[in-house]
């Protein structure tokens, strides 16, 4: 395509790029973080009683891009795009929506997580919330661990139900609707907690020895879903990225900055570190666990990926380049 900038829809996206090709894309990017690639913090305005806008950033020069991605959340609506630059010419590669990018970076995620850090014979999933995310995060986990059966908890039980028929619609494994918490859990060697919980409701007795846990929603500092006491049993810890865990994640802040873990902050490891240290937890841990707070770099490995392809596939709409201009004096 001899344009200069394309412009990528939601559509487009979603037809550049699988759940599949995600999880490898984000592999790929976060080895590169290695190279001298870097996140870059998020800004966040928030307005009106519930309102908030946002952009966040990262780069991999490397690899010859860098981008934000750029969103707002009004009780109204909400919208996201990103914007992926040539790092090396400073040039403008592409304007994309940017909804399905993030359903996709987001499982991605927990998928790159489970993968690195869940035993290889894990097969037997918990899953605990049933919101928007939580059938991609199944999808993810089954990508790179083929379950074998799927327990579902959440507290609305109609909300529950449909869910599961969603599930079993999809996939040919066991969906089970349990009733309680401890039933989903029981026995489950994979366990992903996805909701919007502000007070920690996941105590060390409710995980079986030897589970491995995603720990996907509570990415703001006033929410939680995981008690203390689950870190004292936590053997094995990575995060997406540490500084803005350190910033935002109420949980680890607690153990870490003024629990029981004070000034024990070199145990918690970068998925990408262990990505390029070829990296995983020893025989023998008690539990694992994975919090992803959501970064640039993710979106960046999806965005570079789509832009590839929709290259090599002729896709997108052009945008015609400018020239220069001269400012208007009066």
């Amino acid at each position: 395509m001899n344009v200069s900038t394309i412009w990528l829809s939601e559509s487009d996206v979603a037809a550049l790029v699988s759940l599949k090709d995600a999880i490898s894309g984000l592999e790929e990017g976060l080895h590169a973080l290695d190279g001298g690639g870097f996140n870059i913090a998020k800004a966040l305005g928030s307005f009106d009683p519930a309102s908030s806008m946002h952009s966040l950033g990262s780069a991999l020069p490397g690899s010859g891009y860098c981008g934000y991605k750029n969103w707002i959340n009004t009780p109204q609506g909400a919208k996201a795009v990103y914007i992926l630059f040539d790092a090396r010419k400073g040039g403008l590669l592409a304007v994309m929506e940017a909804g399905m990018l993030g359903k996709l970076r987001t499982a991605a995620m927990t998928g790159l997580g489970t993968k690195w850090l869940a035993g290889p014979e894990a097969n037997d999933m918990a899953l605990i919330g049933s919101g928007r995310q939580a059938l991609a995060q199944v999808a993810a986990v089954h990508l790179v661990r083929p379950l074998s059966r799927l327990r579902v908890w959440s507290p609305t039980p109609e909300k529950r139900k449909e869910f599961c028929r969603a599930i079993s619609a999809q996939f040919d494994f066991e969906v089970i609707d349990s009733g309680t918490l401890r039933e989903a859990t029981s026995g489950a060697s994979l366990v992903t907690i996805v909701t919007r919980a502000r007070e920690p409701f996941i105590e060390a007795k409710d995980l079986d020895p030897g589970t491995h846990l995603n720990a996907v929603g509570a990415i703001l500092p006033s929410n939680a879903e995981l008690h203390q006491d689950v870190f004292g049993r936590v053997d094995f810890i990575a995060v997406d990225d540490v500084a803005a865990t350190r910033k935002a994640s109420r949980e680890l802040m607690d153990y870490f900055d003024k629990g029981a873990g004070a000034g024990e902050w070199t145990k918690v490891r970068s998925l990408g570190s262990l990505i390029a240290g070829n990296v995983r937890p020893g025989a023998g841990t008690d539990l694992t666990l994975f919090k992803s707070m959501g970064m640039g770099i993710s979106d960046l490995s999806v965005a570079m990926l789509a832009y590839r392809r929709a290259l090599a596939q002729g896709r997108g709409l052009p945008v015609p380049p400018s020239a220069t201009a001269s400012m208007r004096v009066k």
